[in-house]
């Protein structure tokens, strides 16, 4: 083998003509002096159409390369500029890098790879580059990976779901294949607006083919998909729906618990330790009571452990209210293991109970529930929710975490399509 097809192998370079290696005994970089092929010459960096030169550009550049043991490594070459009839003047393409990158294609895919497989700490260590870095690198690798896959193929039933990816507010609007379990679509915002980019880029086409929809109760939500796909059914998460009822639930129980406490202060005047032998504190102990009941309340019967369920009868006979809203609660869950036809009536005999049940925040609860009846049902027809999305969600929590300190939402975003997109970035010279 000859020292140039050697070196070519070793640089991980193709279409590329090496024509010195250099050791910088000063910095201890290894520098390969480079010059694309003739094939590759005088080529627009944007099409790569064949461009006449236009001036010598700044003269010469280097760009990085992987690693050679423990020595770092360049390549160095002159960067030329081409007059391209589209594309004005600018910089002639490379064989062995992207266009006004710093690195080369061997080190970004080293790089994305590294990404979804370790932490922040030892890429930086390992590669010996700044984190935002990897942060450019990664959204430019999955740049050109999507334009490699369509990632709205065969998409037919979609989960849509909102996650915060950092304080003040900021949201992304994800949305995931049930049938793959890819997430197929992300972008920065919370809003009708956000959610309608996703349906532009998947077309009417594509948008008349999907017919399933499973989502919280987030009404921007529902105005965009009854738009877009007018034909897709509408399906209520029922961790969601349950949710409102917990909530509902943990107001009831709140001011249950502030009623406990006025009626002590307003009829036991001391405070403070009781002596031993001092008269029983009815209103101290209903409040304290009261106030540790959350996780008796909130959980399952099923899962509840002895010491709750004690603490649940003491609840339904002291405070029948709190007791009321307790059993709503468990109804409207029940709701959800039953067959559709039973889960129809059930549901209707449960927003008649809540409607009466004089508990503000359950008869407000029953107004959404009537306003979600259809979704409601068609999540128990079809067995669908958003459980996939919550799955998706905990894992782009996840990558939140390791991408803290990108500088923009799209690093973020490369980040999880490239880890969670169902296209994972393999390893140089791996196929």
């Amino acid at each position: 083998m000859r020292n140039a097809r050697l070196w070519r192998t070793l640089l991980g370079v193709e279409k590329t003509v090496v024509e010195a290696i250099d050791l910088d005994d000063e910095t201890g970089i290894l520098v390969a002096s480079v010059r694309p092929t003739g094939s590759m010459r005088n080529r627009c960096g944007i099409c790569l159409r064949r461009c006449p030169k236009y001036d010598q550009g700044q003269g010469r550049r280097r760009w990085r390369a992987l690693d050679a043991g423990t020595i770092r490594v360049e390549l160095e070459a002159y960067a030329p500029r081409v007059s391209c009839r589209v594309h004005g003047v600018t910089v002639a393409a490379v064989p062995w890098a992207r266009h006004q990158t710093g690195h080369t294609h061997h080190f970004d895919a080293q790089i994305a790879w590294l990404a979804t497989q370790t932490s922040k700490t030892a890429i930086t260590e390992l590669m010996r580059i700044a984190w935002r870095t990897v942060g450019a690198i990664i959204t430019r690798v999955w740049n050109d990976t999507e334009k490699l896959h369509d990632q709205f193929a065969g998409l037919v039933r979609i989960g849509i779901d909102e996650i915060s990816y950092k304080r003040g507010h900021k949201y992304l609007t994800v949305v995931v294949d049930h049938d793959s379990g890819r997430l197929v679509w992300a972008a920065p915002g919370q809003d009708k607006a956000t959610l309608g980019m996703f349906f532009d880029a998947l077309g009417m086409e594509r948008c008349a083919r999907i017919t399933h929809v499973s989502a919280d109760g987030a009404a921007w939500i529902a105005v965009v998909v009854a738009q877009r796909c007018p034909g897709a059914v509408r399906c209520a998460d029922p961790f969601h729906v349950v949710k409102w009822a917990t909530e509902a639930l943990d107001e009831v129980r709140r001011a249950a618990w502030n009623d406990a406490r006025k009626a002590a202060r307003a009829t036991e005047a001391r405070r403070g330790r009781p002596a031993k032998d001092a008269p029983a504190r009815p209103d101290s102990a209903r409040a304290a009571g009261v106030k540790n009941s959350r996780y008796a309340l909130w959980k399952n019967p099923e899962n509840l452990t002895e010491k709750q369920q004690v603490k649940l009868a003491w609840i339904v006979q002291t405070d029948p209210t709190l007791g009321r809203a307790y059993y709503l609660k468990e109804g409207l869950r029940v709701i959800f293991k039953l067959p559709h036809d039973e889960a129809a009536e059930a549901l209707d005999k449960w927003v008649a109970w809540a409607r009466r049940c004089r508990i503000p925040a359950f008869v407000k609860l029953q107004r959404s529930i009537v306003n979600h009846r259809a979704a409601i049902l068609a999540a128990i027809e079809h067995g669908l929710s958003n459980g996939r999305v919550e799955s998706m969600n905990t894992k782009i929590r996840l990558i939140t975490r390791i991408a803290f300190g990108f500088k923009s939402p799209e690093a973020l975003i490369a980040l999880a399509m490239l880890s969670l997109g169902g296209h994972k970035p393999v390893l140089p010279g791996r196929n």
